[in-house]
């Protein structure tokens, strides 16, 4: 099974800014950076297409697929809760110190721990497995590529932030 995993395009958020699963709208760079990935896949053929339904990586995928797309929750990006849409320097929660701290077990208040994003990744990709595809497109967001990488490279969560991420509008394949 081969995993085409594309991360959505750039997004219209000030630097620092915290918003996982919150809803941005996309650079006014986006057909620009549209063209770029389309290349990126002209020659591919993939067996299936999935996104994120979130709506950086929805529009990617509509606009490269069309209606052949199928949207999973699980795609979606890490929920960092109360703080989606906060600066990071002004999220006054007791919490975010014990999250930076260890990320990968603590939760974020009312949203998830790295862990929690990784369990439905795992999930999504257990049941992947069970469909026989062997090309498969997904367009998703940083935390879940990093998820999918550490999972294809077998090293612990806590590494997955030392890999080099893919960019925005990156097409990262992997062979499982």
């Amino acid at each position: 099974m081969i995993l085409h995993l594309i991360r959505h395009t750039k997004v219209n958020v000030e630097p620092g800014i915290c918003y996982g699963q919150k809803d941005v709208e996309l650079l006014e760079t986006y057909p620009e950076e549209l063209e770029v990935v389309k290349s990126c896949v002209a020659d591919l053929k993939f067996d299936v297409i999935y996104s994120s339904p979130l709506t950086r990586a929805k529009t990617l995928a509509t606009d490269l697929f069309g209606d052949a797309v199928l949207f999973d929750d699980r795609l979606m990006e890490l929920n960092f809760g109360d703080w989606e849409g906060k600066a990071w320097d002004e999220i006054k929660d007791p919490l975010l110190d014990k999250w930076m701290e260890d990320f990968v077990n603590k939760k974020c208040s009312n949203g998830e721990s790295f862990v929690m994003l990784h369990e439905r990744v795992v999930q999504f990709l257990d049941e992947l497995e069970t469909l026989g595809h062997k090309d498969i497109a997904i367009v998703t967001h940083g935390g879940v590529i990093r998820t999918i990488q550490a999972i294809h490279k077998k090293i612990q969560l806590k590494e997955a932030f030392n890999e080099a991420p893919a960019g925005f509008g990156e097409l990262v394949q992997l062979e499982f």
